[in-house]
């Protein structure tokens, strides 16, 4: 053979490689923002695991604020499929935005509970109240948390798949869009969890 022939397929080795390395380097980002997304699901599965138990002990208590408990229920499950939807898809812009949407939603309609919790003493001073309160503020801490290392690894992911000339490359192997945030429609709420003051 040739010594022009060595040389390319010289060539011809040193770019698979190239492009091995960057289908590598892709999926290792993609896989880490999809754990980052994992662990957010575990947080929010808890957080919706402990508002039945919120509301159970509040129905002795607010029995005429019925509305109030059913408004927190029904979020809650939309919360609860969101999160379903969007764990088959970390990432995509539509389930992402859904589940933001349904926590922004859960958020508040556990805002119009402590407000409503506000006016009864009992339930305030109630040691299983205070119990779940404590423990869904450290879950809101977590949550926050969560996704901030989430959309860290998002992010290094975009910025990976966008830069030249990786974006050409990503489009060919199946990473053509760009992961989706997740970002609350008050961030600021969720950072700060629900006050809930006995």
């Amino acid at each position: 053979m040739s010594v022009t022939g060595w040389i390319i397929i010289a060539i011809v080795v040193v770019v698979l490689l190239w492009l091995v390395r960057i289908y590598n380097q892709l999926v290792n980002l993609k896989n880490r923002f999809k754990n980052a997304f994992a662990q957010i699901e575990v947080q929010l599965k808890r957080r919706h695991d402990l508002i039945p138990n919120l509301v159970e002990t509040a129905k002795g208590y607010l029995k005429h604020e019925r509305e109030t408990l059913e408004s927190v229920t029904q979020a809650r499950n939309q919360a609860t499929a969101a999160l379903q939807q969007a764990a088959k898809s970390p990432g995509d812009a539509g389930s992402m935005n859904a589940l933001a949407g349904a926590e922004g939603a859960l958020t508040s309609a556990l805002g119009r509970l402590n407000v409503v919790m506000e006016a009864y003493p009992d339930l305030k001073a109630s040691q299983n109240m205070q119990q779940l309160s404590e423990e869904l503020t450290s879950t809101e801490n977590r949550v926050a948390f969560s996704r901030q290392a989430y959309n860290d690894a998002v992010m290094t992911y975009n910025t990976y798949r966008q830069s030249f000339p990786n974006i050409a490359v990503a489009g060919i192997v199946g990473h053509g869009q760009d992961a989706t945030l997740l970002e609350f429609e008050d961030s600021e709420q969720i950072q700060k969890a629900p006050s809930v003051s006995f």
